[in-house]
């Protein structure tokens, strides 16, 4: 059975303990990813989470029948249908597997929940995966106002 790993805020805890993880509404499923030998690229999008103004985040880990389908890919391409193994080796074989994310798509029970310990805070990239040396776009989409130091980019490039 393939592991996998869902990042979620620590005030979850109690409730994914009792009930699994749902998807958040409007999603296709639960996200997450394989657990691979690397803890950055398994933790990967902890930081960019965090962006959304939650600090505190906790690792699910659970399984999933080797055989069962899920869609995997980059963020911003299209996904495809694949089994969790082949999914988890997909990944896994990435020459850069950061921005990579598996979709399940169903709740996750209790039952399959393997462990869930705290996160890394440091763990991850911001924005896109190599943002480093690239400016931040100025976009309202990108950078939503209210969100700390959108002002300053914005009038940068004004």
């Amino acid at each position: 059975m393939a592991m996998f790993v869902h990042l979620t805020p620590a005030g979850n805890i109690r409730s994914i303990r009792r009930a699994g993880i749902r998807p958040a509404s409007g999603t296709p499923g639960v996200y997450c990813l394989p657990v691979l030998p690397s803890y950055q690229l398994t933790h990967q999008w902890a930081r960019e989470l965090r962006r959304g103004g939650q600090r505190t985040f906790v690792a699910v880990h659970f399984r999933i029948p080797d055989d069962e389908r899920v869609s995997v890919g980059h963020y911003n391409g299209p996904p495809v249908e694949l089994s969790g193994t082949e999914a988890a080796a997909l990944v896994a074989a990435q020459p850069d597997a950061r921005g990579y994310e598996v979709v399940v798509p169903r709740s996750i029970r209790p039952g399959e929940i393997h462990r869930i310990r705290r996160v890394n805070r440091v763990t991850g990239w911001r924005y896109l995966p190599d943002a480093h040396g690239r400016p931040p776009c100025s976009c309202p989409v990108c950078n939503p106002p209210g969100q700390y130091g959108a002002a300053k980019i914005r009038d940068r490039d004004e």
